[in-house]
């Protein structure tokens, strides 16, 4: 019997991934106010200001929030345990004790 390969997942789910693509709509949104904001004001005015640097703040939080919120349909696998086969021809291998630091702590 062949030992089975664990199935491939990925780490984000579909969730995670609309949520990147948000945070780099708002990141975008924001480079490109500030950017063409007002000429007249050569951006000096509200929307280069103010709006373009909370849009940021904002598109980073989602960014933030894309990489840390758990996906509901990525199922958690459980710690399973090795498949290993019936009979081996390896030896076992054996921890050896635990020697003492070869170095002394200056005080």
């Amino acid at each position: 019997m062949q030992p089975t390969k664990p199935a491939f997942r990925f780490a984000f789910g579909p969730r995670n991934y609309r949520l990147m693509w948000a945070g780099l709509a708002l990141l975008a949104a924001g480079f490109i106010t500030m950017m063409f904001g007002d000429k007249a004001n050569y951006g000096e005015d509200f929307v280069g200001i103010t709006l373009g640097p909370l849009l940021l703040i904002a598109g980073f939080i989602v960014e933030f929030a894309a990489i840390m919120v758990r996906d509901k349909s990525i199922v958690a696998v459980a710690d399973a345990p090795a498949i290993t086969p019936a009979f081996t021809t390896e030896a076992p291998v054996v921890a050896a004790p635990a020697a003492a630091p070869a170095y002394k702590r200056p005080y």
